[in-house]
């Protein structure tokens, strides 16, 4: 009977370690998402206040080219030009007077910039979303930003 009743607490201790590692390792994976993710609202925070700095320095006319390959921004900056350049899902920031070129958000799914008329002012919106780097997120990180050029 005492053999019986071991091999029936080996195979309930198996079961719950088991179901308690099987836990452990989702939680894992989730956390890591979670920090995945938080890395990735953190970048594209960066990039976005780095283009709110630049759209509000502009010293002249901000344009935008769209081309099959992406969208260049062009931002004239004190004698300079500052160019943000999105394409093959990388999105830059050049200045090429200087011959620097920054990588700002590694996978980016869309970005646009577009201008708007508000009340005499000219307004910047850019929206942009990126690639999630865990399969099975739910969400997709959307962001919008706005800037004013301050010097026209």
């Amino acid at each position: 009977m005492t053999l019986i009743e071991c091999l029936v607490y080996f195979v309930v201790f198996s079961i719950l370690t088991g179901i308690g590692l099987a836990s452990f390792y989702c939680c894992w994976d989730h956390t890591r998402g979670t920090i995945f993710t938080a890395d990735d609202i953190a970048a594209a925070m960066r990039a976005g206040e780095c283009w709110r700095t630049d759209i509000r320095a502009a010293t002249g006319t901000i344009s935008i080219e769209t081309t099959p390959a992406g969208e260049t921004a062009r931002i004239p900056a004190g004698g300079r030009e500052i160019l943000y350049r999105f394409t093959d899902g990388e999105l830059r920031r050049e200045v090429p007077t200087q011959h620097n070129s920054r990588l700002l958000l590694a996978k980016v799914k869309t970005s646009e910039m577009k201008t708007e008329a508000r009340d005499g002012v000219t307004a910047w919106r850019w929206e942009l979303e990126t690639i999630p780097k865990q399969k099975n997120t739910h969400f997709p990180l959307v962001f919008t930003f706005e800037a004013a050029q301050t010097k026209p």
